[in-house]
């Protein structure tokens, strides 16, 4: 399961992920993560078991978390199969078929939005949360 983490770095500069996996054991792994002098967000990936925990433990260290349930919708109408996606994705969401359709696996995607800015026919966007 994909979370979304945010915190903010004006009680100090402390090291909250790597806090919760000492006190869980269960691993995190970060898939992406934006950290400036003053806030931070990261989308990390945990086992689904475990998100009432991480959740919970996070939000005592001061983090406000949300499951992340958008992701990268793909307008099948819009899409000509040219492949600018598959060049540009850093997780190998998009692949071709044996039949050269455009193929996705939504559960790989990090949402870096590097295949929304290239795409020439605007065919992927960001899904709203509910």
């Amino acid at each position: 399961m994909k979370l979304v983490v945010t915190f903010s770095r004006k009680a100090g500069k402390k090291p909250i992920i790597a806090q919760v996996v000492r006190d869980t054991g269960i691993l995190i792994n970060v898939e992406r993560a934006m950290i400036d002098s003053s806030e931070g967000e990261a989308l990390i990936d945990i086992p689904d078991e475990s998100c009432t925990l991480v959740k919970e433990r996070l939000a005592d260290l001061g983090a406000s978390v949300r499951i992340l349930e958008a992701g990268i919708f793909l307008d099948e109408s819009e899409c000509v199969d040219c492949g600018a996606c598959i060049t540009i994705c850093p997780q190998e969401v998009f692949w071709f078929d044996d039949d050269w359709k455009l193929q996705m696996d939504e559960s790989k995607c990090v949402l870096c939005g590097r295949c929304i800015e290239i795409c020439p026919h605007r065919a992927l966007s960001q899904k709203s949360e509910s």
